[in-house]
């Protein structure tokens, strides 16, 4: 029998973006994967559980003899056609099972025998990946030096990290900005993913001279912060970005409101608006407390007005009150606080090419 290909160089493949077939249960996949991978199972969940009940009732060949049987014939060809149509876009790729096992060899046999083609797996899978990319998180978050970018709410710190190019977007790879309104369209990762990714992306920039970060609480939305890099970052160096109140009113506009509208009725024509609407509706609703009752039935009202404004004459000139008021009235008085906190750790203070030319002219010491 041939020997098919085996790679364990996990450090080339996540540096190398190699386009991942992974072969796992739909169930496993939706726990965690890693980017770049695309889920073409061997097994569905249900399979998989009948093969595994097998196992262990009866042993490894019955237990073989049963996956054969229940993909096999037409089953097995269709999923065959799915396997060669990834390698047809992804000639370059690799597969894995959860443990580099039996299904990624079967896999591999499979289109081996159909093909002809000695298409890779990784050694070890799916747990050999995870376990590496948590490692190197650990390790990395301890050893890299990385700066941290303050300001206050609307000041553009994203914008200013993606002029970078050796910024790490956390709120990028969590889909979130970390605040009450900080929800996009699409859900939050999940905390495996987020950490493959973080990982992945330390794992890039490793050579680095230092790494830019925004300035995080413990969580984005319902991300954490792995310790390791949450305590480096407490005790890392801080410029602060600074904007006008102006650009931040019309930062935050643009974001909040122009850019959410587009996006939920990008997703949905048909109730993308409602959405829209529901969105700042929950986001209000979740700061009710730290606003008081008064305050907070000012602006519900406020916003009723200006999302009928806007939705029939795309006007946010409503919106600004409710703007300026979480900004200034809200979100300030608790920067204030925080970045008092962090005072002595202040490197610089700029607009956002001051903050460029500094970073990139290496005029401080970490």
């Amino acid at each position: 029998m041939i020997d098919l290909p085996i790679t364990e160089d996990y450090k080339a493949l996540f540096v190398n973006n190699t386009p991942l077939l992974d072969t796992r249960a739909p169930l496993e996949f939706n726990k965690g994967a890693f980017p770049y991978a695309q889920h073409v199972p061997l097994m569905t969940d249900d399979e998989r559980e009948q093969v595994g009940t097998c196992y262990q009732n009866v042993g490894k060949e019955a237990a073989l003899a049963l996956g054969h049987q229940l993909v096999g014939g037409q089953v097995k060809d269709q999923r065959l056609d799915a396997w060669m149509a990834f390698f047809q876009d992804n000639p370059q790729g690799i597969l894995y099972c959860f443990r580099g096992g039996l299904r990624s060899q079967i896999t591999q046999r499979w289109i081996f025998e159909h093909s002809g083609i000695a298409y890779p797996r990784v050694k070890g899978g799916y747990k050999a990946m995870r376990r590496y990319l948590i490692d190197e998180l650990e390790t990395l978050s301890e050893k890299l030096n990385f700066v941290v970018v303050g300001g206050q709410t609307g000041a553009g710190k994203t914008l200013l990290l993606n002029r970078l190019s050796n910024s790490i977007d956390l709120e990028g790879l969590a889909n979130h900005r970390g605040s009450a309104f900080g929800n996009d369209v699409n859900p939050q990762p999940t905390q495996i993913n987020f950490e493959n990714a973080l990982a992945i992306e330390l794992i890039k920039n490793k050579q680095q001279a230092l790494i830019v970060l925004e300035d995080e609480g413990a969580n984005i939305g319902t991300i954490h912060i792995p310790d390791a890099l949450k305590l480096k970052t407490q005790n890392s160096k801080l410029v602060v970005l600074k904007a006008s109140k102006e650009e931040r009113v019309e930062l935050s506009l643009k974001t909040y409101v122009a850019d959410m509208c587009d996006k939920y009725c990008a997703l949905d024509p048909q109730q993308g608006f409602e959405n829209f609407a529901n969105y700042w509706r929950e986001s209000l609703a979740k700061i009710r407390k730290r606003l008081g009752g008064v305050r907070y039935q000012e602006l519900s009202t406020i916003l009723q007005d200006a999302l009928g404004k806007y939705q029939d004459a795309s006007s946010a000139v409503l919106f600004l009150p409710i703007i300026e008021t979480l900004l200034f009235d809200y979100y300030d008085p608790m920067y204030a606080y925080q970045i008092n906190n962090k005072k002595d750790r202040i490197i610089f203070e700029g607009r956002v090419d001051e903050i460029i030319d500094f970073l990139e002219g290496s005029k401080f010491s970490l």
